[in-house]
Order: structure tokens, then C-alpha cells, then sequence
């Protein structure tokens, strides 16, 4: 029974709008998530990328390649009925912001995160109205209250859609100001990536490059292109 998979019964996978939104239907029957909700979409972008993804199936399903049909899935089943909780989750990522913990030594990694940082800092205060404060070393310090109240906010404003994208924009950068640069697509979503990987480049660069830890890197850029795509198709008109 391991070996069983879904086989293809449909001929056309077809956008159609609905109440709320847009879903997909394959020969006329419109496709649920696997909690059996509607698969309703926040735009018809989103929609037909999902669409597309179901036609793309052969002979049997293969929910490795259908990401967006994945993400969306998670929006319905596990993100809408656990709002509260995951926006908690996501801005307590504020408190400890990557960003704003630098390097006491070398002199050469300091002033790379101080020039690669406090730009993206300085975006947060004047976009977001969120001051953060820099620290040295490991130890957390807590941001003033004023910030993360702010930030607590921002989050609670996305989504369903959105904030399964963002907990990936989040948790695979380590940083909720970067999260947020992702999600209001103000830069590049791989100069975003980029500054999430500052240390560990920096590493490289000192000790060599490391096979595994690269591939390793791979898979979690791709996945963070993936969540930038996601927030892009969810604001799509």
C-alpha cells in the first residue's frame, strides 16, 4: 500500500470564479484541500498557477511539483483556522531580529554587516516606522515595546495566503524586517536572500565551501523564491 499513488482522472484543469475568490475545477469538479475545505483563491494569478500545476500532472499525482497547489493548501487548512497563533509566532521574530545582532570581531565582518545591515535597518524605520536597535554578541536584548507593537501589527494585517508565505519569508531568513521587505516586494527578493546569508558567506569565504552545506543552502533559497512568488501572486490583481 506504500507504493500507491493517486492516478490522473481529469482531462482539463479550468479557473473559475467563485464567491470569495477563484478555484480550480478538473472536468467540472472543483478541487478541495486535503482538510476538504473549497480551495478558494485570493486572486485569479494564484488560481492559475494552481490550475496549471494540476494539468502539468501525468499519469500520476505528484505533490512534489505543485508548490503553489501546496502553500495554498496550508493557507486554508492550517493558517486560516490558527490566525492568532501563527501571527504571534511570526513577529516575536522582531525581538531577535538577525539583523540587528552583529559581530564583535573581525573588524572585516563587522563592517560588512554595519554596510549590508543598516541599509535594510534603515528601510524598516522609514517604510515600516519601526526603529531597531543593533547589538554585539549572542545575547538578547528586547526591542522597545513601541516596535514590536508596530511589527505585531504589520503581520496581523496579512492574510491566510500571505502569512503562509511569510512564515517561510521569516523562518528561513531568520529575520522579520527582511520577512517584511519580502512581503512588501521592496527589493529583490535574491538581494533579500543574500543579506539572510551574510555570515555564512562570510564563513565560506574564511574556511572554504562546503558541498553539503551548499546544497543544503539550495533547497532553502528555492524555497524562499518560492514564498516571495506566493506573496506576489497573492497581491496580484
Amino acid at each position: 500500500m506504500s507504493d500507491w499513488k493517486a492516478k490522473r482522472f481529469w482531462k482539463d484543469a479550468a479557473v473559475v470564479e467563485v464567491d470569495g475568490g477563484f478555484t480550480v475545477e478538473l472536468d467540472g469538479r472543483r478541487v478541495k484541500t486535503p482538510a476538504k475545505r473549497p480551495l478558494t483563491l485570493p486572486t485569479r494569478a494564484m488560481a492559475e498557477a494552481v490550475a496549471a500545476e494540476w494539468q502539468a500532472q501525468e499519469k500520476q499525482i505528484d505533490p512534489r511539483t505543485m508548490p503553489v497547489t501546496k502553500t495554498a493548501n496550508a493557507a486554508i487548512d492550517k493558517v486560516a483556522v490558527q490566525k492568532d497563533e501563527v501571527v504571534d509566532m511570526l513577529a516575536a521574530y522582531g525581538d531577535s531580529d538577525l539583523l540587528c545582532y552583529r559581530a564583535d570581531n573581525p573588524e572585516e565582518l563587522m563592517a560588512r554587516q554595519a554596510a549590508q545591515w543598516d541599509p535594510m535597518l534603515n528601510w524598516a524605520a522609514a517604510f515600516l516606522g519601526v526603529k531597531l536597535e543593533t547589538r554585539q554578541g549572542i545575547m538578547h536584548q528586547p526591542q522597545s515595546p513601541e516596535a514590536l507593537a508596530e511589527m505585531h501589527r504589520r503581520t496581523a494585517e496579512l492574510d491566510a495566503f500571505e502569512l503562509a508565505a511569510f512564515h517561510d519569508l521569516v523562518s528561513l531568513t531568520g529575520s522579520l524586517v527582511l520577512g517584511l521587505a519580502a512581503a512588501e516586494q521592496a527589493f529583490n527578493p535574491q538581494e533579500i536572500w543574500d543579506l539572510s546569508r551574510l555570515d555564512e558567506n562570510w564563513q565560506a569565504e574564511q574556511w572554504g565551501r562546503d558541498d553539503v552545506a551548499e546544497a543544503e543552502a539550495e533547497i532553502k533559497r528555492q524555497a524562499f523564491l518560492h514564498a516571495y512568488a506566493m506573496i506576489v501572486l497573492s497581491k496580484a490583481a
